[in-house]
């Protein structure tokens, strides 16, 4: 397509002569390019600036001087491929191509690439605070830059005629030889990518490891994730163990956590009014919400009570704990205060005599015996 356009342009200014070809083409793309800055970037900015969002308005900031300099510069380009000129200047195809031709395309290319970077480097910025989904924002954001900078010096290299196979070669050579070096950073780093896409936690969740340990998430970076322990200490995972394992995420899909308590009472109990006076305390407990509603279920006969579970649910799993302490606490005074029993394990323990044949041993084993029996009675 570019090809048959410069072919056309080519067949247009074939009888021209070369100073007005030039003044032609380069008035014509300064011409355009002053068009686009004055009238239409300006409007679109002015009318950006008024929508709700910033994304527009920041797509046509950056997007601004690449497009400008595109339309100045096309000019330039096309005068070096135009037969007219190159035939009837001092310097031939191949010094205009290097002098004028290259480098007008060079500074496009770089253009471009540095407004494509700072584009998305803008649109991170503006999303990474919109919600822990964006988290992992600025990761895509550094490995955009790589992208970038990496392809605009292969384009470079290639336009100026450059063979990149040997420096692909040594790419190659030295991405092996550093994936095995840094190969712990490279699966954390990965690791991190895949916890990002499965979404399996964010910051502010709670979360509980298959190795027990069990935080809140307050940093998620390339490499690792942070916990915070409920005793303030940090925990710092390696992101690639952590896509390794087990996570429990005890804030998702909702924050809210059912709580279980366990609670024994005694055989021959009236169960409605102890179900009754339990379900009484979740309620005025404030730690426990109101929907759902706290309920009792009889799980089991025990060995040496009815054993029973209180559900409910607190707002958070960080609440659990709290709440727990309080509930027991109110139950057992109220049990008390009911006195309804709360058993506890407990054994009979039988003793037998043993017979003796006559009078002399019990009177040989009775110091023995009154001993053991003094021993007995001081355990």
């Amino acid at each position: 397509m570019i090809d048959a356009f410069l072919g056309s342009l080519a067949t247009l200014f074939e009888e021209v002569p070369a100073w007005q070809a030039t003044l032609l083409l380069v008035g014509i793309s300064f011409g355009i390019a002053a068009l686009l800055e004055v009238v239409i970037l300006r409007t679109l900015l002015r009318y950006t600036s008024r929508t709700k969002t910033q994304y527009d308005n920041i797509l046509v900031q950056e997007l601004r001087a690449p497009v400008v300099l595109t339309a100045a510069l096309a000019g330039v380009y096309v005068l070096t491929q135009i037969p007219s000129v190159t035939e009837n200047v001092l310097l031939t195809t191949a010094q205009l191509d290097t002098f004028f031709g290259k480098p007008s395309l060079s500074v496009i290319v770089v253009a471009w690439a540095f407004a494509s970077n700072r584009l998305v480097n803008r649109f991170v910025e503006e999303v990474k605070d919109k919600g822990s989904r964006f988290d992992f924002a600025p990761v895509f954001s550094n490995v955009w830059t790589l992208i970038v900078v990496v392809g605009t010096i292969g384009i470079l290299l290639s336009l100026w005629e450059y063979s990149i196979s040997p420096l692909l070669g040594a790419a190659g050579v030295a991405g092996i030889a550093v994936g095995f070096a840094a190969r712990d950073t490279v699966a954390n780093f990965f690791g991190g990518i895949a916890l990002y896409f499965d979404d399996t936690y964010k910051l502010g969740d709670y979360i509980e490891l298959d190795s027990g340990e069990a935080g809140t998430v307050v940093k998620v970076g390339v490499r690792s994730t942070t916990l915070m322990m409920r005793d303030e200490v940090l925990i710092t995972v390696p992101n690639a163990a952590l896509n390794a394992a087990k996570v429990i995420n005890q804030s998702a899909p909702n924050r809210r956590r059912r709580l279980k308590v366990p609670i024994g009472v005694a055989y021959g109990t009236d169960i409605d009014a102890f179900e009754e006076l339990v379900l009484e305390l979740a309620d005025e407990e404030p730690l426990v919400l109101d929907s759902p509603k706290p309920r009792m279920r009889f799980r089991s006969f025990g060995d040496s009570a009815l054993e029973y579970e209180l559900l409910c649910w607190v707002a958070s799993p960080t609440r659990a704990n709290k709440a727990r302490h309080k509930l027991n606490r109110a139950m057992y005074k109220a049990l008390n205060a009911a006195e309804i029993e709360i058993p506890f394990p407990q054994r009979d323990v039988n003793l037998q005599s043993l017979g003796v044949s006559d009078e002399s041993d019990v009177t040989d084993a009775s110091p023995s015996s009154a001993s053991g029996a003094k021993a007995v009675s001081k355990r």
